[in-house]
This record gives structure tokens, sequence and C-alpha cells, in this order.
């Protein structure tokens, strides 16, 4: 693993990782959800996750899903087995710009450079204007990578956030073919933050791997169903063997919640291993969107 490296000195308690260059939309999550933390740019995932467990960070924040690409499942890997906590969550509407050199035209571009998930949510703005599209690593990389060319005929799909960092001007906002479309990121510590179960809003996520017999699922779940618990979300993990699968889930309520409490021990009943990654409080966002 890669170890970050700090250039600014700042003491690990006033850091947050994320994965990607300076201007990613993992760095405007921190910038939104933690204002006065600094933070700290990571090679990879791993290297996000490291930064934390290693102590050269308090938090990290990393993407788990986006409404248009899907999971991250990179991510979703780490998380079993990253040996933190999630703490809380983030969601980030992703507003796409076209940033370009000062005094560059969108007539006279050449080549727009940029993520391949960033690219294929502009997919109609690029048509439009008949833009070639250049697949890179990162969308702030493709930003700091057309600053330092000073070419006026390359372009990138980046956030604003990358646009002020590399002295980029906008050229077109909100670019992205869905109004939708929205990243939930994951707030991670060395250590649980528990809420309380008197929180007006919680959520639970867990990882389980049920019995290989049949209908172990449908009856690990089933007291979900019967006790009242609103599972928003269930991924699988297939192991090495594609006989047994690792499920990850997150559900609404806190596990002292008398419902909660009910369909995690039937869980148990019907599973080889039940694991809670975080308790944590729900971000406004859930509730704008019920």
């Amino acid at each position: 693993m890669t170890k970050p490296h700090d250039p600014t000195g700042v003491s690990p308690e006033r850091t947050i990782a994320f994965q990607g260059r300076p201007g990613a939309y993992s760095h405007l999550a921190c910038r939104e959800a933690f204002p006065e933390l600094v933070a700290l740019p990571c090679h990879s995932f791993e290297d996000a996750f490291g930064a934390v467990r290693e102590g050269a960070a308090r938090l990290a924040m990393i993407p788990v899903d986006n409404t248009v690409a899907g999971r991250v499942a990179d991510v979703h890997h780490l998380l079993p087995r990253g040996g933190l906590h999630i703490v809380g969550e983030h969601f980030v509407r992703v507003n796409h710009h076209l940033l370009g050199l000062p005094g560059a035209t969108i007539e006279g571009l050449r080549a727009v450079e940029s993520h391949v998930h960033a690219v294929g949510q502009c997919r109609h703005f690029l048509r439009r204007h008949h833009l070639q599209a250049v697949v890179v690593a990162d969308t702030a990389g493709a930003a700091q990578d057309v600053a330092e060319a000073g070419d006026p005929t390359r372009a990138a799909i980046a956030s604003k956030l990358a646009g002020e960092l590399y002295g980029l001007v906008s050229l077109a906002e909100n670019i992205e073919d869905a109004e939708h479309n929205t990243t939930r990121f994951l707030v991670l510590s060395r250590t649980p933050q528990d809420p309380g179960e008197d929180a007006p809003g919680v959520m639970t996520t867990i990882t389980f791997t049920v019995r290989n017999r049949p209908a172990a699922l449908y009856k690990a779940l089933g007291g979900f169903a019967t006790c009242g618990v609103n599972m928003v979300k269930l991924e699988s993990y297939i192991d090495g063997s594609f006989t047994q699968a690792q499920f990850y889930a997150d559900v609404m309520g806190h596990p002292r919640h008398e419902n909660l409490r009910l369909a995690l021990e039937e869980l148990r009943f019907f599973s080889h291993s039940v694991e809670i990654l975080g308790v944590y409080p729900a971000h406004p966002f859930r509730a704008e969107i019920a």
C-alpha cells in the first residue's frame, strides 16, 4: 500500500482522507460535510482506508453508490475487511462542468477528457456538440492535466471545485444527462460513534453469511419483514468456491430498537455470521426523497 503524503503538517485529528486528486467529487464531499477538517488526497481506496487505520487521518470519505453508475465495487469488497466503522453518510448531487483554459470556447475544442463514468454520464452533451471523449483515470486528474498542458483545444469534465483549484473556467455547467445524478458516501472511523437509540433517524449497516441451505436467504430476511424493518439496500458477494454468498445490507433503525433487535436475532439464527459495520445518523437527504 502506498502511504498518503500529507504536505500540510496538520494534525491527523483534523484530517479526513479521500481517494483521488484535489478537486475530486470525494474532495467536494469532504468540504461539504466537514469544512473544519483538512482533506488528505490518497492514491487508492486502500490507501484512504489505511490512512485512517494507521492514524494519519481521523476519518475517510468513501463513495459507495451512484444513482447512474451503480455501486463502487472495489469499496463494497473493502468494507467488510477494512477494519473501520461507518459513522456517517453524505450525499452529493453530481454537477459536471466542462472545464477549459481561460479564453477557450466549446467550438474550438478537439478533445474532452474525464473518468469513464463522467464521460458516460454526459453522452448527450458530448454528442450534441460533436466532442471527442478521451477516458482518463479520474475527473480531477483530467482537470489538472488540461491546466498543465495549456492547450485551449482540450477540456475536462469535472467538478466546479476542480476548476477553481486548477485555474480553469466553466465553459458549460450541469452537463450531466440525468438530473438525479447523486453519489452516496460513507464516513469511516477507527472507532464506532453510536448516535444512540433515541436519535431521530438512524441507519445500521450489516454484513452476513447465510447457511448453505435451500431458502436460507428467504428465511434469514423474513424477520425484517415481520418486524417492520425497512431494508433500503441489499448487495451480495460470492466466495471463491461459488457455494456461499456474503451479503451487505443497509436498514433503517438502531440495533437496540425492539423491531430491529428481533430481526437481527432471527437473521443470526439462519446465518453463519452477522457483523455490524456501523450505526450512524441518517443523512437529511433521505427525508427529502422519502
